[in-house]
């Protein structure tokens, strides 16, 4: 495995891979839903790109951009068992000018939900992911489903611009109790982690609802706040969307996401259901 700090040496190392490229981006903290996804990667693709970057243009004013999980040479060597051809792990001033060219989010699926939490948050990962897209000229480039709005945007912005990397959304991996695996996990308490699992048990009762027939959305909406208010810290919100992630009155079995967002403790955390 060879890493690169710089877009030199990156370039170099890139430009000797024949045959066709797997992409992985990532900000580092890497976990087994990572993992999952270098390893797809790696089963359907020649070499394998990950990269490193805590992204400073997604993070608003007051999050954790500071305290953010970074374990450098835990995920290299995370990186090199996997089978990894090729860590970029560049520093700031290798990604960004002091007066750069922006891409924006759309201003109907890009300010809504996340994006009405957070303004801005997408504007930024829009921003990067198209320039690591650029840098790494992969084929594929895989995105876990967990990130759902993310991912659909990403899927946007390559089908707006016209690029040639294909999309891979990849299913959520989550631990044995059920949450769903984020880097951010390591902010929680034994007592915090226990009340996060609040999250995944409300979209399995969605799940089990679904199941049984129900379709209204006003219905499953009410169950999964009767299982969070009682454990988040915060409830930001229970949508339930089609795949354009426009409200649905009702469940369309194959067409349908369910999401929600809510603080425990000091962490924000995000899951989700594709029905």
């Amino acid at each position: 495995m060879v890493v690169a700090r710089d877009y030199k040496s990156f370039t170099e190392v890139r430009d000797g891979l024949k045959g066709t490229i797997g992409f992985v981006p990532t900000m580092g903290a890497l976990h087994e839903g990572h993992l999952s996804l270098i390893r797809r990667a790696r089963e359907e693709n020649d070499h394998v790109i990950v990269s490193i970057f805590v992204n400073p243009t997604q993070f608003l004013e007051g999050e954790d951009l500071d305290k953010y999980p970074r374990r450098e040479e835990a995920d290299r060597k995370i990186c090199e068992l996997a089978g990894v051809d090729l860590l970029y792990m560049p520093t700031t001033d290798q990604i960004y000018e002091e007066d750069e060219l922006c891409i924006g989010a759309p201003k109907i699926r890009g300010y809504i939900l996340e994006g009405a939490k957070r303004p801005g948050h997408f504007d930024g990962m829009l921003q990067v992911v198209m320039k690591l897209l650029n840098l790494s000229r992969a084929d594929r480039a895989y995105f876990g489903k967990k990130d759902a709005q993310q991912l659909a945007l990403i899927e946007q912005m390559v089908r707006n611009y016209f690029m040639k990397t294909e999309i891979v959304p990849c299913e959520i991996v989550r631990d044995a109790d059920g949450l769903a695996l984020s880097s951010r996990n390591l902010y929680l308490s034994d007592e915090e982690r226990r009340r996060a699992l609040s999250l995944s048990r409300a979209l399995k009762k969605a799940g089990k609802l679904i199941q049984g027939g129900e379709r209204k959305s006003e219905v499953i909406r009410s169950v999964m706040t009767g299982v969070l208010e009682p454990e988040v810290t915060k409830m930001e919100y229970v949508a339930i969307v089609n795949r354009k992630f426009q409200p649905l009155e009702e469940v369309v079995p194959g067409e349908t996401i369910i999401l929600v967002a809510a603080w425990v403790g000091k962490t924000r955390l995000i899951d989700n259901l594709w029905v």
